[in-house]
């Protein structure tokens, strides 16, 4: 196993040998020493200089490395580099070790090299990284290798030089571990990675045993350090407590006893350097008691320090290493770890780091998993961080997909399996199809977050599965409108997340993609033949095109309605609960779809009040569009026949649609207002008609033919709808006062319009009960008309001529003439009581003497003198209004 030495840390110089001899030259200075120490040191040049050595000659060799290492350590500031290099040294007894027999134990070389090491450890400069982690090698490996060796009466040395061997392997491994006064945790690290290798892969039980003691006395030495600064250093908690955690269930005692020992005291590191410190005494109480306690007590150790000790990351660990043994050969193993993991699943998972890394070992792993506990509590373990980290689990599966040869659908179906967790999954990734509308809930980690587009491959998958048909039903509204106001965003705005097509290898068209998703979705549901229908008409290629978008919304919805989609109520609900936002990005889609979606009755009857004043509000939409498409709804819930309510609601909206700036809207108003008039009863809207008539009036002098003749036809229709029994005020006030505007306008230049004010007039003299001027409207000229009606109703001139001076500012200068021609003949029958306000008439027609048409002007002209000549007539009236008029 290759370590990687520390960082920032110097290795001491290394002693060169000669490549011609392979001999090392020193000459050790003895000044100083005793004689004993002399001698060591005369005998290791010796020793290192010998080919083949005796046992003896070995014992010897290590004695005196022992005494010249106390020698060094007695010294200030002693080396041993002073008498012979120290890695050389080192170096000669690993061998040693090496050379020892692992097939029998009868020497206790190996047990004194291990002590002198020790010595050796103890003394400048320090071994570096490399030779420690080969040294501890080394010493592991020649002593784990013995066979085993059971006390017996007939054996008893062999025991006792066994044990005396694995106390100095501690003891080297206490001091290796040591930098300073304390011990390092990173080294600790090193010296676990070497020895867990015997415990997981070895097949024989003293060889797992002698690892398993190994481990708890280490863990235990360092039990005696509370306080280390390098204890971040530490990242293999996580893998070590569910290596050990899996070997406390083994069958074996002794393994499953030396498993809870080294598992006790991992727990009592992690109390000591991560607990509040007033509750610290209080934990290691609690873990004594259970100290070497059955599996059931360090399962449920080990599922509160999961919780509450180990970091995301460490937990993490756990969850490999467990899930690693259930993919093995040995149906034990996979049952364990399966029983481990669910102990530790039993509570609310807690943060956990390495997400896409559990999920890649679980793609790789899934198909082989065939025992049916540990089926289970994958498919557990996959769920519950689908519905913490879908993110990162989502990104991760398309990742492993796009890149493997082979495709594995068992994840999905995983995702799949659970009811409620596939809403959880499939309501945040609807979320996710509006980059505008993140989620707010969920925070995603590690910089991984899904894009819309992989968002809308996930529902894809997630829809092709079979086992959760029923639930689909539960939120086809919502994720149908999602996918089309997503494809609505991409054919309009086109697609602003390729970076994120950096978490994919391939390509993936996003329109086409949301496309099928959505045909998915209805295929899923039931609605094949909608999907088929649509493909026919082809729907599916106008929702692509920029240019044509909008009719394949139309056309979707109107298939929708023709084929008797159940959805179509809950839809036409979920759209009205997003339009409650008046900023909501997605509207004009959600308007196209849904005016086609009102032409169904059953959807029509579900507006209520509140789903109405939410339309209203958004009649105050500057857009043209919106306003258009609402006016289209007034018209269909006039055409359902039985909407009085809803219309009421709308209909002082629509008529304030009139005034607007926007001369398209002010036209489709009118084209509404008359299709309304015509589709409408008198008895359930005669308030909307009084206030459509007086609406209307300005509009009958509008400049644009084509307006100015909805106003009229619409007035008309109005009309036809009036009986006089209903001829009340204030609609016969208003009706009176648009006599002489219909008059007037039978010399529009428009002839449809005069075509239009003929009957209207005859219609208005059938309600007003004027039996003798109806034939008179119906066939006589304009100036028939007008003398009769002046001669009919003189009582009324007044009214009359204050209509007329209204059209001396008409645009059509033929309406300008009949105005003050018919004002004239109105001012010859007033009499004294009716001139009260001739002052306003004698402004208007002064006016009019600069008027551009030399025809206006001049009968203004002439209508001036007729006022002269009834001022002279009225002038010996001494009260005539006249007096103070005089030219």
């Amino acid at each position: 196993m290759q370590m990687n030495p520390y960082p920032n840390k110097q290795k001491p110089n290394r002693v060169t040998f000669s490549q011609s001899t392979g001999q090392v030259s020193w000459n050790p200075t003895l000044t100083g020493l005793r004689q004993s120490e002399r001698d060591a040191c005369e005998f290791i040049l010796e020793f290192l200089e010998q080919g083949q050595v005796s046992q003896s000659d070995k014992l010897k060799f290590l004695r005196a490395v022992d005494t010249l290492s106390s020698a060094v350590r007695s010294q200030p500031n002693g080396s041993m580099n002073d008498y012979f290099p120290k890695s050389i040294l080192a170096k000669k007894i690993e061998v040693l070790i090496l050379e020892e027999s692992t097939e029998v134990l009868v020497s206790n070389v190996r047990q004194q090299a291990m002590l002198c090491i020790v010595a050796l450890s103890q003394v400048n400069p320090p071994f570096y990284l490399p030779q420690k982690l080969d040294l501890v090698n080394s010493c592991i490996s020649s002593t784990f290798s013995l066979p085993l060796i059971a006390p017996s009466l007939d054996r008893k040395e062999s025991a006792s030089l066994y044990l005396q061997t694995i106390q100095a392997l501690d003891d080297l491994l206490q001091a290796l571990v040591m930098e300073g006064l304390d011990p390092s945790m990173a080294l600790l690290q090193d010296f676990l990675e070497i020895i867990l290798p015997w415990l997981t892969l070895s097949e024989k039980v003293h060889e797992q045993t002698r690892a398993l003691g190994a481990i708890a006395r280490m863990l235990r030495f360092i039990c005696n350090f509370p306080e280390l600064s390098d204890m971040t250093e530490f990242s293999m908690s996580g893998k070590l407590i569910g290596i050990l955690g899996l070997f406390c269930m083994n069958a074996n005692h002794e393994i499953s006893t030396g498993a809870s020992e080294a598992l006790h005291y991992l727990f009592k590191i992690l109390v000591l350097h991560r607990s509040v410190k007033q509750k610290t005494e209080v934990v290691l109480k609690d873990l004594q008691k259970h100290f070497r306690g059955g599996w059931f007590a360090n399962m449920q150790s080990l599922t509160m320090f999961f919780q509450k000790y180990l970091t995301p990351e460490e937990r993490a660990d756990v969850l490999m290493v467990s899930m690693e043994a259930m993919t093995s050969a040995n149906r034990k193993d996979a049952f364990a770890a399966s029983k481990m993991l669910k102990m530790i699943l039993k509570y609310s998972m807690p943060e956990i780091g390495k997400v896409p890394e559990i999920i890649q070992y679980i793609y790789h792993n899934v198909n082989n998993i065939t025992e049916t506990t540990a089926q289970g509590t994958i498919e557990k373990i996959l769920y519950l961080l689908a519905q913490t980290y879908t993110d990162e689990v989502i990104l991760t599966l398309f990742k492993m997909e796009d890149q493997s040869q082979r495709v594995v659908h068992k994840p999905w179906e995983i995702l799949a399996s659970f009811p409620k967790g596939y809403e959880v999954i499939m309501e945040f990734l609807m979320q996710k199809l509006t980059p505008y509308q993140k989620s707010k809930e969920q925070e995603t980690s590690h910089g991984m977050e899904i894009s819309p587009l992989i968002a809308t491959r996930a529902i894809q998958e997630l829809l092709l599965e079979p086992s959760r048909r029923m639930e689909i039903h539960t939120f086809f509204s919502s994720l149908f409108m999602a996918l089309l106001f997503r494809i609505s965003f991409l054919v309009l705005e086109g697609d602003t997340d390729i970076q994120d097509e950096q978490h994919i290898t391939g390509w993936v068209d996003p329109v086409s993609c949301s496309i099928e998703a959505l045909k998915t979705l209805m295929l899923s549901t039931g609605y094949g033949d909608h999907v088929s229908y649509l493909q026919k008409l082809g729907g599916w290629e106008l929702l692509s095109s920029p240019e044509r978008h909008y009719e394949g919304v139309t056309l979707l919805a109107r298939t929708m309605v023709i084929k008797n989609c159940w959805h179509n109520s809950p839809i036409f609900s979920f759209i009205i609960s997003m339009l409650q936002d008046l900023n909501y990005t997605n509207h004009l889609t959600a308007f196209v779809f849904m005016t086609e979606l009102l032409q169904c009755p059953g959807v029509a009857a579900i507006a209520d009040e509140a789903t109405l004043r939410i339309l209203a509000n958004w009649f105050q939409h500057e857009e043209p569009t919106t306003v258009k498409l609402l006016l289209r709804m007034v018209v269909i819930f006039a055409k359902h026949g039985n909407m009085v309510r809803q219309l009421r609601v709308l209909q002082p909206y629509v008529l304030n649609c009139c005034y607007s700036l926007d001369s398209d809207i002010v036209t489709e108003t009118f084209a509404v207002l008359k299709c309304l008039t015509q589709l409408l009863s008198w008895r359930q809207n005669a308030s909307f008609f009084v206030q459509l008539s007086f609406t209307l009036g300005p509009f009958f002098e509008e400049e644009s033919e084509h307006l100015r003749l909805m106003a009229f036809e619409t007035y008309r229709a109005l009309l036809a709808k009036v009986k006089r029994r209903v001829l009340v005020f204030p609609l016969k006030h208003q009706v009176l006062n648009l006599i002489v505007p219909l008059l007037l306008h039978l010399e529009d230049v428009n002839v449809s319009v005069a075509q239009i004010c003929r009957p209207a007039l005859c219609h208005t003299a059938v309600i007003l009960g004027w039996s003798r001027l109806e034939v008179i409207f119906a066939e006589k000229d304009v100036w028939t008309i007008l003398r009769a009606l002046l001669k009919q109703k003189a009582n009324k001139a007044p009214w009359f001529l204050k209509q007329c001076v209204a059209f001396f500012k008409s645009p059509q200068a033929p309406i300008r003439q009949t105005a003050v021609r018919f004002a004239g003949q109105i001012i010859q029958t007033l009499d004294r009581r009716e001139v009260g306000d001739i002052e306003d008439v004698y402004a208007a027609l002064r006016s009019m003497q600069e008027d551009p048409d030399p025809m206006v002007s001049c009968l203004a002209t002439q209508t001036l003198y007729i006022l002269e000549a009834k001022e002279k007539q009225l002038a010996n009236t001494p009260t005539s209004c006249f007096c103070s008029r005089r030219p």
